[in-house]
């Protein structure tokens, strides 16, 4: 409340939480009963069924008349478009939103403990290198190997964890990301898969899913799990775009020693991350749109940005 959204008392705040989340909603109102300010707090079975359709007209409302916003809540499937709505009032209203899907206890007790501070500074020094780059390489011992050219008209976004007007963040935050130029190679996902499918299948250390990529569009899935290549190939083939590259970025967040299976906290791991879909275009720039978005996280990544190695293994070359 006081470090990444610095919340005032003269402010309004919406908490949007459900069921399962409840005792993670609740601390959050005490924290904001403590700074002194208005809220509102929505419980989403008390409004609608899940998974929602859309986002319940009241929110809606409430959210015209919030400086601050917070959603907490465990991610069902085909809710993204009850997401977007959402978004698309945060975005319209410049409301500084934290975006906390499939947010849990472990999660409060290690990414959201993260020197967010810190994370910010280190996060700015790797924005800085990134936005006058042509070209980003990145390799894995697991055989990731990977090369996304940067499109200059697209722009960089950090999500450090420090929220202002100028874009939502996820919490625990960590990141900075683009929508690429054109993006080939090959990932092997042996961290997770975001959306609903995470929850589903955690961590792929075990069991990793390998993909190629050709002309920024996703051409061939391989894993000893067929039912997580099935499910991973058919949400990437929801819509015309939903193969397509919408989200290059690189984790920032040092606090986090390891994937845990939770993409909320997972895609702010240090090392790479790309999302199929939605390229976020009202922030990157991009011009074209997909109903879907779907992040997919390695680890123990080699980066090099222009040719200049700024990871090793996982670990940043560069001082925080």
């Amino acid at each position: 409340m006081r470090v990444c959204l610095r919340v005032e008392a003269s402010e309004k705040v919406t908490v949007i939480t459900d069921e399962v989340t409840l005792e993670i909603g609740a601390a959050i109102v005490h924290e904001l009963e403590e700074v002194g300010c208005r809220y509102q707090t929505w419980v989403l079975e008390d409004l609608a069924t899940r998974p929602l359709t859309d986002l319940p007209p009241a929110i809606v409302e409430d959210l015209e008349s919030s400086q601050v916003s917070i959603f907490a809540v465990q991610g069902q499937a085909n809710e993204l478009k009850s997401r977007m709505q959402m978004t698309d009032v945060v975005n319209r209203r410049k409301i500084r939103h934290a975006h906390m899907v499939n947010v849990n206890k472990q999660i409060m007790l290690e990414g959201m403990r993260a020197d967010f501070q810190r994370v910010d500074r280190l996060s700015v020094k790797v924005l800085e290198m990134v936005r006058q780059a042509k070209q980003v390489k990145a390799k894995t011992p697991a055989g990731t190997d990977l090369v996304a050219d940067l499109n200059p008209n697209y722009r960089w976004v950090k999500t450090s964890g420090i929220i202002t007007t100028a874009k939502w963040g996820n919490l625990p935050g960590g990141e900075v990301f683009t929508t690429p130029g054109e993006v080939n190679g090959t990932f092997v996902i042996d961290g997770v898969v975001g959306d609903y499918l995470c929850a589903k299948f955690g961590d792929l250390k075990a069991h990793p899913l390998t993909i190629n990529i050709k002309a920024n569009r996703l051409v061939a899935a391989h894993s000893a799990n067929k039912e997580l290549k099935n499910d991973f190939w058919a949400y990437t083939h929801t819509d015309e775009n939903s193969n397509r590259v919408g989200e290059f970025a690189i984790g920032t967040n040092i606090e986090l020693q390891d994937v845990i299976g939770q993409i909320l906290q997972d895609e702010k791991y240090p090392g790479v991350h790309i999302a199929f879909g939605n390229p976020y275009g009202a922030h990157t720039g991009a011009d074209w749109f997909s109903a879907t978005h779907i992040d997919v996280v390695g680890r123990k990544f080699d980066i090099w940005v222009d040719g200049r190695q700024i990871m090793r293994h996982g670990q940043f070359l560069i001082e925080a």
